[in-house]
């Protein structure tokens, strides 16, 4: 393969593509410290007099108006470099010169175009952003690139017709879930914002029947109690509210909240042996496929704290409280009339003693399982439902490499579960 003489033609173009290998890289630079840099981040960066840090934190405030026309400079600039590239190498070459170039370039492009300035840019985002800020600015303002980027992003919405493409690129749920996921195992975000926004997604999927208080676990009065008995009740349990329940035609019915603070007033204006049916206000009933975070809406517009839990016949199916919603976003709150008894227990022999309450999707999380949840709200209903039966004590099933044993029932109710790992033979 004899090489050609260069011409001037030549001449200059070698020398585009060297402007444009370090256009790229100031561009990979700028990407990637760019997206890397939180607005909080750019704030205190802006306020402590950081060179470029009005400029850094007016494009991170702002990523919409950077993105698109940054990214298409990025794919103009590699085509352009890389036909440059081609005609080059053609000419002073011929056929083989053009492959053999082409693989070169794409070697040495991918390494100093890509791979170096944007580990550079992982590694010292602050610095990345900020010394790129005040060019990428100016960049993304240019007008006609501004106009391009957004005529080409039209032409994608009316090729692509779907919802929410007008607004331009969106990702689903659980795609953003493994870019939190990613963030927090790159410490970008600390663990606990991520299981706080992990809560906050899973939330918008929770309805009322899964944080509620079931019906067996509710604690109540009958209409009949008196003041006294229900205050003593409510000092007993640590509560400022208990329902009020009345059989009406052979079914328990609740007819109102009887408030702590309204049965203490009584029993301080001398009726205390007056029936607490007078004191009760109007109960709040809820369906119980209701989503949580509509309720939760609710309960802040109409100023309740309670709710009774009614299914599909109408018949009480629990209780759900303000403190339920919360937990679900929180976890678990606990307070000094809380029983801190743990959901999950685990013993040295490699056992784990289970509540069997404990939500089906937090088991198979903790568990490594995949027990439906459309099914099943608790880990105990998933057992009491395979089994068939009410089960006794010592009944268990083998699922996924684990035995779930009956440990404790109370009445029809499986209490607790063991949890024991299944050893295979040889």
């Amino acid at each position: 393969m004899i090489a050609a003489t260069p011409t001037t033609a030549d001449v200059w173009m070698l020398v585009a593509i060297t402007v444009l290998l370090f256009i790229l890289i100031f561009l990979s630079i700028a990407e990637m410290g760019l997206s890397r840099v939180s607005k909080p981040k750019a704030q205190a960066l802006a306020d402590s007099g950081a060179r470029g840090g009005q400029a850094l934190l007016g494009l991170v405030s702002h990523p919409e108006k950077w993105v698109n026309p940054l990214l298409l400079s990025v794919n103009v600039s590699q085509t352009v470099q890389a036909t440059l590239t081609g005609v080059v190498a053609g000419r002073l070459f011929g056929a083989v010169g053009v492959a053999v170039g082409v693989v070169l370039n794409v070697i040495v492009f991918f390494v100093l175009a890509e791979a170096v300035p944007k580990t550079y840019a992982v590694q010292q985002p602050d610095r990345a952003a900020l010394s790129t800020a005040r060019l990428t600015s100016l960049l993304v303002s240019f007008s006609p690139l501004r106009l391009i980027s957004r005529s080409l992003i039209g032409l994608t919405n009316i090729i692509v017709k779907g919802k929410g493409l007008e607004q331009g690129p969106f990702v689903g749920e659980q795609e953003f879930l493994g870019i939190v996921e990613a963030a927090a195992e790159e410490e970008i975000i600390e663990h606990e914002e991520r299981e706080l926004i992990e809560s906050i997604i899973e939330f918008g999927d929770t309805v009322v029947r899964e944080i509620m208080v079931p019906r067996p676990d509710i604690i109540a009065v009958e209409s009949d109690t008196t003041v006294d008995a229900a205050l003593d009740l409510c000092f007993e349990h640590g509560v400022s509210r208990v329902p009020v329940l009345r059989e009406d035609d052979d079914q328990e019915d609740v007819i109102g909240i009887a408030y702590a603070k309204d049965l203490m007033r009584a029993v301080r204006a001398g009726n205390g042996d007056g029936s607490v049916e007078s004191l009760v206000r109007s109960a709040v009933v809820v369906p119980e496929n209701k989503p949580v975070a509509k309720l939760m809406r609710d309960m802040q517009r109409d100023h309740f704290h309670m709710a009774v839990v009614a299914d599909e016949y109408g018949s009480i199916a629990g209780l759900v409280t303000l403190e339920d919603c919360l937990e679900e976003l929180v976890g678990e709150i606990v307070d000094e009339h809380d029983a801190e008894d743990p959901e999950l227990q685990q013993l040295e022999n490699g056992d784990a003693l289970v509540d069997a309450g404990m939500a089906v999707s937090d088991f198979n999380e903790h568990f490594s399982l995949r027990i439906p949840d459309e099914d099943w709200d608790t880990v105990g209903g998933f057992v009491f439902g395979t089994l068939e039966h009410v089960p006794v004590v010592g009944e268990s099933i083998d699922h996924e490499g684990w035995r779930l044993t009956v440990e404790a029932i109370g009445g029809r109710r499986i209490r607790t579960l063991r949890i024991t790992p299944l050893v295979e033979s040889d």
